[in-house]
């Protein structure tokens, strides 16, 4: 049975990065969520072992959630290019990196004030600041909500650009040089039908 592919328009792909950013977003939060409840219980082999088996999920989750959905992209729809499902990537992880900053920020801003007086004190020793970088430094805890927004955003955005490319490029070489393609067509041309 053979169906016929449709072209893939503007809006289309912003729907599928849509759903590719969502989907990104919640497993990345969802990480975030685990390391602080992880956190919360202040036993530090369990703190520190969420925070490794986390990262690492979180990671590689990512790269095979993104490297499916481009690869979805490129059979479900006709003419697919490279550039497109380049698009799709980076479009995702704007929007994806807007969810994990959101919620960043989200715990940040409702961090316990003792927690703040915490990181404040550890980083002044670890950093031997003298009286005035500490006040200087406190008055900079008021902001570290934004940017936190900030960084976070932008280090997802920039994360999501260079794994976009390096996938993008890597489904189609797979494709052009006949290395393995689990695509429809592969499927039609079974060893039995040659």
């Amino acid at each position: 049975m053979y169906f016929v592919k449709k072209q893939l328009d503007n809006s289309t792909l912003w729907n599928e990065a849509a759903k590719t950013g969502a989907l990104l977003g919640l497993v990345s939060v969802g990480c975030l969520l685990l390391r602080e409840l992880a956190a919360a219980s202040g036993v530090q082999f369990l703190i520190t072992a969420a925070t490794v088996l986390l990262w690492v999920t979180e990671f590689f989750g990512c790269i095979l959630i993104l490297k499916r959905r481009m690869l979805d992209l490129r059979d479900a729809w006709q003419d697919v290019k490279m550039a497109d499902t380049y698009r799709l990537g980076r479009r995702a992880a704007l929007l994806s990196g807007l969810v994990l900053a959101s919620a960043q920020t989200l715990v940040v801003m409702y961090m316990p004030q003792e927690t703040v007086e915490q990181l404040v004190s550890a980083v002044s020793e670890s950093m031997k600041m003298s009286a005035s970088q500490q006040e200087e430094m406190s008055g900079m805890m008021d902001r570290l909500p934004v940017l936190t927004f900030l960084f976070q955003w932008l280090y997802c955005f920039l994360y999501g650009t260079v794994l976009s490319g390096i996938l993008s490029r890597y489904i189609f070489f797979q494709k052009l040089f006949g290395g393995p393609f689990d695509g429809p067509e592969d499927k039609q041309n079974t060893p039995d039908e040659q």
